[in-house]
């Protein structure tokens, strides 16, 4: 297994004058793989990282990956490192790290001999030890054809390179996926061009319905075309140049030139029209150069890398943090076109235009409101506030701000309302490219109103359970939340929105709505109403007030989200303070060691992420220190079954850059963070605005990682957050790392971060 760059990288320039290659730390095969959890076997797809190794740019429109398996399924990625069979190289739309399935791809596949369309039939075998896996290239050895494969990419185009090395009729595959077997490829022979489309269906709300646009392509080949035909289904046409499927898959496959050795093709997307991909192309790869492609791939990926310069000894530990840099970099994926052309959101068919902005697409907002979004908020907030305006004109295109907007379409597929916490985060972060009154507006409608229209609620617009909500102030358990891919969860669901309801009061008193920041202060409480205060627990409640019997904490349960009451007991990031009133310190602290200490904790789904950072909240903070740096250790390993879980649009990497860093946002639309563990002597963030933010950790070391004392900018620290302010204003926060506890340090009741209404967000 290769993930490196043997050589032809552009290297970067550090502060310290010496060139390095961050490309060389990334080992996109990290997450591929399946690793087997206590009680878990393989067919659980949710202990899979769900990760491709996929070349191009941070957020591009198309992913460029070798496809081992052909689906269009959800939860079934293009690429499983345990299969060993390549089947061609898909133009991938996947959610990265995701249980969702790709859309509008096209996979192009060589091959010599006999032709075979089938997928299966046609796939070749290969060896790991002949796969090179980068950010910005890939290449493989196809055994049973003798076909070396190179493949680059850009954010709409890709180019590939196929080296034929033995003797043969030549082929070249093409086949646009399809969930639903609909289709259009048409073969321009004079050209040497193949172009077509597949129409994108929905899945969560809207099943199998159409979304309202296709994945269009064009591909362009630098050699002669002695032969052609189309398939439709499983009948191949000799000679045809054009073909239609119907709930029958289509296809084409050219013959080449018996001289032809080393063919290129050029492969544009769009999800607009055919026309449009041809530019797209046009506007990213202009000639038939393919190290010129690599090389500003690869430019544009050292420039992102790059951002964040770590130094130590460690260089396993390298990978694991610039691996996860990278795959935070996938989602949310472009969707507009070089002239700003995308289809309108929510399937209207309408072809809109994004004026000086990137129209975003794909939010796995319930996972990524968490720590991508704020990461993006330190390193890239003008492209995040394209990411927020995005969201925005889905609201005003569609109607309501979307809960969990995919395939450019509502859904509810997941619970809670995390655009507004992605989107008021950015607000109180101060970050450009948005209209915030247009934003609030949208926001409030989320909040305050039930949609009372049925088929757009079906439909996936609106809060889940609003009714509900605004009645009782909890979701109680006679509602069953039919309407909804994730049904019940009505004590996740209350926790969720009550945290929503308090950054909307944010931002509310920000833009100086103060009737409405007075309400939803109120409502932000409302967590306290399935929060059962004699065991301490987040516990089911019927409309009359009862609690659910009988009760287990550590089980399983229809009203939780995808983890147990022990686990989503801890959601309460606004109100860490309001929590521990209620189980009262000493509980708390004894439920939280005993979290841990008795193996409940779950690092590989999303509602536990913050629980680490909670002894902060308790005066703590060693314990915080303690429990982030095992995390590290026990849940990321250097290796394609190295992630727990799904990654989830990158929300497991986004917790691993941050916790190695030393910090992180343990409550999205508070403008701080809370201070972890540092794993690396020094760590240099360069911010957009050229400055720059610098972490030391002195005598930090696998033993040495607890904090004794800290400095910001030279002046003592005793607090176990920063601000954001503090961040993005530049400076030095220095730590002197030891390895027993120092337990005077940010301890203190002024230490501690504040939580709802303890002080004005901002302050010190």
């Amino acid at each position: 297994m290769k993930y490196y760059l043997i050589a032809g990288f552009l290297l970067s320039i550090s502060c310290t004058g010496q060139q390095v290659n961050y490309q060389k730390y990334v080992n996109p095969l990290i997450g591929t793989d399946i690793r087997v959890i206590e009680g878990k076997d393989k067919s659980s797809t949710e202990e899979r990282g769900q990760n491709m190794p996929a070349v191009g740019v941070p957020h591009g429109m198309t992913n460029w990956v070798a496809q081992t398996q052909a689906s269009e399924k959800k939860c079934y990625p293009p690429y499983y490192y345990y299969q060993h069979a390549i089947q061609g190289f898909r133009t991938s739309h996947w959610m990265n790290g995701s249980c969702t399935q790709d859309y509008g791809s096209v996979t192009i596949m060589p091959m010599t001999g006999k032709l075979e369309i089938d997928p299966e039939k046609r796939a070749s075998a290969f060896k790991h030890t002949n796969e090179v896996a980068t950010p910005s290239y890939y290449s493989v050895l196809l055994d049973d054809y003798d076909i070396q494969v190179e493949m680059t990419g850009l954010s709409r185009g890709g180019i590939l390179s196929f080296d034929y090395k033995k003797t043969g009729d030549r082929y070249i595959i093409i086949e646009p996926n399809s969930d639903e077997g609909e289709g259009y490829i048409k073969i321009d022979h004079q050209k040497k061009e193949i172009t077509g489309y597949n129409p994108v269906h929905r899945i969560y709300q809207g099943y199998g319905q159409p979304a309202g646009f296709s994945g269009h392509f064009v591909i362009q080949l630098d050699a002669g075309i002695e032969q052609f035909g189309v398939w439709v289904g499983d009948s191949v046409i000799d000679r045809g140049n054009e073909a239609q499927g119907r709930k029958n898959k289509v296809g084409a496959w050219v013959k080449l030139n018996p001289s032809v050795h080393k063919v290129l093709a050029k492969i544009g997307t769009s999800f607009t029209s055919v026309e449009n991909a041809r530019e797209n192309l046009e506007a990213e790869i202009h000639g038939w150069d393919f190290s010129a492609v690599r090389n500003k791939s690869s430019d544009i990926w050292e420039k992102t890398l790059g951002q964040i310069v770590v130094t130590g000894n460690n260089g396993d530990d390298k990978v694991r943090f610039y691996t996860a840099l990278y795959n935070t970099h996938f989602l949310p994926r472009t969707f507009s076109d070089t002239d700003g052309s995308y289809p309108a959101f929510d399937g209207n068919k309408k072809i809109m235009k994004a004026g000086g902005f990137t129209y975003y697409c794909d939010f796995s907002m319930w996972d990524t409101f968490r720590a991508v979004h704020p990461l993006f908020s330190i390193l890239n907030p003008a492209r995040n506030g394209d990411m927020a305006h995005s969201l925005i004109l889905k609201g005003q295109q569609g109607g309501w701000l979307p809960i969990f907007p995919a395939w450019n379409s509502y859904t509810a597929a997941m619970i809670g309302d995390h655009c507004l916490s992605m989107i008021g985060d950015a607000i109180i972060k101060d970050t450009p490219g948005f209209d915030y009154e247009e934003a609030y507006s949208l926001m409030r409608k989320n909040a305050f109103e039930s949609n009372r229209d049925h088929q757009s609620y079906i439909d996936g617009k609106g809060r889940r359970a609003m009714e509900s909500y605004l009645k009782y102030n909890y979701i109680p358990l006679e509602d069953e939340v039919p309407d909804a891919f994730h049904r019940r969860e009505q004590v996740s669901r209350t926790l969720e929105y009550a945290y929503d309801d308090f950054v909307l009061s944010q931002v509310a008193r920000k833009l100086g709505r103060t009737e409405d920041y007075n309400i939803l202060q109120e409502r932000a409480k409302n967590y306290k109403n399935v929060i059962d205060p004699e065991t301490g627990f987040a516990r089911g409640r019927y409309a009359d007030g009862k609690w659910v019997l009988p009760f287990d904490h550590t089980k399983f349960v229809s009203y939780i989200c995808e983890g147990t009451p022990y686990h989503y007991t801890w959601y309460v990031p606004h109100d860490v303070e309001g929590l521990v009133d209620i189980l009262g310190r000493d509980r708390s602290i004894s439920y939280l060691d005993t979290f841990f200490d008795g193996g409940y904790y779950w690092h590989g789904n999303e509602p536990c992420h913050h629980v680490a950072y909670l002894f902060a909240y308790l005066g703590e903070p060693w314990k915080t220190q303690k429990w982030v740096h095992e995390i590290i250790n026990k849940e990321y390993f250097n290796s394609p079954d190295g992630l727990s879980g799904n990654d989830d649009s990158g929300q497991m990497s986004a917790w691993l850059v941050f916790s190695m860093m030393g910090f992180y946002p343990v409550c999205p639309g508070m403008p701080y963070y809370v201070i972890g563990s540092p794993a690396f002597e020094y760590i240099e963030i360069n911010l957009e605005n050229g400055k720059q933010f610098k972490i030391e950790a002195k005598n930090v070391s696998d033993n040495n990682i607890y904090i004794q004392s800290a400095t910001l900018n030279g002046k003592p620290y005793d607090k176990s957050y920063i601000l954001h302010s503090d961040i993005m204003n530049g400076g030095v926060l220095s730590f002197q790392m030891g390895n027993i506890p120092n337990k005077q340090w940010a301890s203190s009741p002024e230490s501690v971060p504040y939580s709802s209404g303890t002080k004005q967000a901002g302050s010190k």
